[in-house]
Parts: structure tokens; sequence; C-alpha cells
């Protein structure tokens, strides 16, 4: 009985959801004036495009639409989440499974003077820091590894800068 109940309150709210798609009102409510506008004129919307990457950067990218139709609209970023917005502006988030070109074009591994394994924009000690990560145990470290960190270690791919951070895993200093 209960699985019927749930059934059928699943259909109310699949027919409920045609309707309001119907009158405009997608995407939690656009609100049903853009619907009106929309018959009479086409619609002029600022979207705010963040994308979100693996090393914690934030890039965000202005785009301005004009659409006639709020259906094409809502199709055109359906991979990416509506995190806020106003009667003209969108804002729309993504997590990327990449690093940011920032470090791409200019990161490199290294370390403090205090032995945190830190991503630097640019050679390390001459560079600003971008990430920093875990205190590394320079005795166990061994010299090579430490002179490469000194040197710096250039972050070109996603799956080297993941392959770094497990090769140092190992040598993070643990509280106890």
């Amino acid at each position: 009985m209960r699985f019927i109940k749930k059934a059928i309150m699943l259909f109310c709210f699949a027919v409920f959801s045609v309707i309001l798609v119907n009158l405009g009102m997608t995407q939690d409510g656009f609100a049903a004036s853009v619907e009106t506008k929309q018959a009479t004129e086409p619609l002029h919307i600022t979207v705010i495009l963040e994308r979100v990457y693996l090393d914690g950067e934030v890039s965000q990218e202005i785009v301005h639409e004009t659409s006639w139709s709020m259906e094409n609209f809502w199709a055109k970023y359906d991979a990416w989440t509506l995190k806020s917005r106003d009667e003209s502006t969108m804002v729309f988030t993504r997590q990327m499974d990449d690093i940011s070109p920032l470090l791409k074009a200019n990161g490199y591994f290294g370390i403090t003077e205090d032995g945190v394994l830190t991503i630097f924009n640019g050679r390390p000690r001459s560079s600003m820091i971008i990430q920093s990560f875990f205190q590394l145990d320079m005795k166990k470290l061994e010299s090579n590894k430490q002179e490469e960190l000194l040197q710096g270690i250039p972050i070109k791919t996603k799956d080297h800068y993941v392959k770094v951070l497990e090769t140092f895993k190992p040598y993070s200093v643990t509280k106890e």
C-alpha cells in the first residue's frame, strides 16, 4: 500500500513539473513574467560561469546571452549548476576534473623554508605561493628529492599533479 501511495505521489510530481515547464517556470521557478517577456522580445541575461579546479583555483567567465526560449537557454547550461540568480544575471558553477590553466602555465611544486610541500606561481623561493599541502619530514626525504623540490617540479598535467602529491605523501609529518 505504501508503495502505491509513493508511486502516485511521484506521478503527480512529474505531471506538476511538466505543467511548470510549459508555463516557463523551469529551474526552481524562474518567474512566469519571463515567459511573458519572452513571447514579445528576447531575454537578455548576463551569465557568469565559475569553473572550480582540482587545485582550488576558481575562474570566472562572463557571457551575455540573448535568448528567445528559456528551454534552449537551460539546455545550453544543463551541465552546469545554478548557483544564484536575479532579474538579469545568473551564476553557474562547475567542478572541473583538471588542474587550472594557471598551474599548467606556471605552476611548480616546491618546499617552503619550513619544509611545507607547496605550489608556487613560478619557481620556488622567488615566487608567490598558490597552495600549501603538508609538512614534509626532511630527515626521511632523500637528498635528490629535496633538490628537486628546491629547484621546482613543473606541473603540466593533472596526472603529474596527482603523482607528485602521492610521491611525497609518505614523507608527510604525522601528528602524534
